[in-house]
């Protein structure tokens, strides 16, 4: 028999037949509902979502609350998905929970650990669930929630073929996990009137720092003030790994995730390494990270919509004065360090993943809770 781990790597996060509620439904009726057990916090949006959805769960706790969160996706391990209490859950244990109902119904990967976190969530007696989406909303695996807060971190443009094509759409989808006399919190005040539409009772609106998107989230949902001083960190989210050299992982995979690195890098000249998806910004993203030196090492994480590394280096050539293709990550990685100097991984969160799994990468990141 498979290992959990096993089992769960070798499921499609994509479903055959489209994306819709039934599956994941019957799968939580067959566990007996436990996503009803307590209320929770449903974060959606494009950019930032696992850093919001973590410092809720910290402000949270901090209040004197039993949390429970769940993010995706992961860099160094699916634990790093399923949260109780202030710590990662034990993951296989949550899927050996949920995994014979979720053999017999043929549930995606996703929706299977969607439904294990939902469910150790229930079985740990957390007063409050933190969940982020997965894809979009109206359809997402997550949209099963009894949640009085909703929070949209922001919106662009991204898997535009699932959707739609303009952010309008976009935010519609989004927002469509809003329950009627809820609370959302939006940093962009031009979905206000479609988050009242869908039922919302209040918008607040927040500051666009995810900080203060959390804040604005904990508080709507505890009804007072919380202390903002906390502080977490993710990996491969502007992830420090070296100081000397300085190395920094950061995963931004749209445009906008682009910009939100690029304002918070130390000043220096980088290399970059980066691989990207075929169906993102491409020419953007490779213009905006121009700004950071002359050097790219163009690489192909593991995902099937990866861009090939000659192909993201025949793009780059454009913009970089020094350009290289080296298909596997691991090794492009090493030729960079070769190199010498500041070094930025980017460009996509499968790529750090892969480079993290691989024990020939010494990962050298600081000591971070």
């Amino acid at each position: 028999m498979r290992s959990p781990i096993d089992y769960v790597e070798s499921l499609s996060p994509w479903p055959k037949d489209g994306f819709g509620l039934d599956r994941i439904e019957a799968l939580l009726a067959e566990l007996g509902r436990p996503q009803l057990r307590y209320p929770s916090i449903h974060v959606v949006g494009t950019n930032g979502k696992s850093t919001v959805a973590r410092t809720i769960e910290e402000l949270l706790a901090q209040s004197g609350l039993a949390v429970g969160a769940y993010l995706s996706p992961h860099v160094r391990a699916w634990s790093e998905r399923i949260r109780v209490h202030g710590s990662d859950a034990d993951f296989e244990a949550a899927i050996e929970r949920v995994r014979e109902a979720a053999e017999r119904l043929e549930a995606t990967q996703f929706e299977l650990v969607t439904a294990a976190a939902l469910a150790e969530f229930a079985a740990t007696a957390v007063d409050v669930a933190v969940v982020e989406a997965g894809l979009g909303g109206r359809y997402d695996a997550t949209n099963v929630l009894r949640s009085p807060v909703q929070v949209l971190t922001n919106v662009s443009l991204e898997h535009t073929e699932v959707l739609g094509t303009t952010r309008e759409a976009i935010a519609g989808e989004k927002l469509a996990v809003v329950q009627p006399g809820a609370t959302v919190v939006l940093t962009e005040p031009e979905w206000e009137g479609l988050a009242l539409e869908n039922g919302a009772a209040e918008v607040v609106l927040a500051g666009r720092s995810n900080l203060a998107i959390a804040i604005s989230a904990a508080e709507a949902y505890l009804g007072r003030p919380v202390d903002g001083h906390v502080s977490v960190s993710l990996p491969g989210r502007l992830e420090r790994v070296s100081d000397d050299p300085l190395e920094i992982w950061d995963g931004a995979h749209n445009l906008g995730g682009v910009g939100y690195v690029l304002a918070r890098l130390p000043s220096e000249r980088y290399t970059v390494v980066a691989s990207i998806l075929a169906d993102k910004d491409v020419e953007g993203m490779l213009a905006a990270f121009s700004a950071l030196g002359d050097r790219f090492v163009a690489t192909r994480s593991s995902s099937t919509r990866a861009l090939s590394a000659s192909d993201l280096a025949e793009r780059a050539r454009r913009y970089f004065a020094e350009v290289e293709a080296v298909e596997d990550p691991v090794e492009a990685l090493a030729s960079a360090r070769a190199g010498g100097g500041p070094l930025l991984v980017t460009g996509s969160l499968y790529l750090l993943a892969d480079l993290a799994k691989d024990e020939s990468v010494r990962w050298r990141t600081l000591a971070r809770g």
